[in-house]
């Protein structure tokens, strides 16, 4: 599976060119403030995880869907298949009679 973030796209085509105009729709739209740092991260980098509050407030700001802010492939991952494992060898017994202990 593979995720794409796209807020940077979403913002471009909205023409919201720079973080600074980002943050102020962000909080004149959504009521979201976020510092420049945070919006800076938001729009430089895939994070690794968004708040589903933050995410609404974007969409809200872009006047977007969530599926405009992230791309989701979910072709499954091919494995290879693993061969299979070998039987552990059982214990031998003790002695040649096959008993493990002595005899009470």
């Amino acid at each position: 599976m593979k995720i794409q973030w796209g807020l940077r796209m979403a913002a471009a085509e909205r023409e919201v060119w720079t973080g600074t105009e980002l943050r102020r729709l962000l909080a004149e739209k959504a009521g979201l403030e976020l510092s420049s740092a945070s919006v800076c991260a938001l729009s430089a980098k895939e994070p690794s995880q968004v708040k589903m509050t933050t995410l609404a407030a974007l969409c809200t700001a872009l006047e977007c869907t969530p599926n405009d802010l992230i791309e989701v492939d979910t072709t499954p991952v091919e494995r290879p298949i693993a061969p299979p494992r070998p039987v552990a060898d059982l214990p031998q017994a003790a002695s040649a009679r096959g008993r493990s202990m002595p005899p009470l």
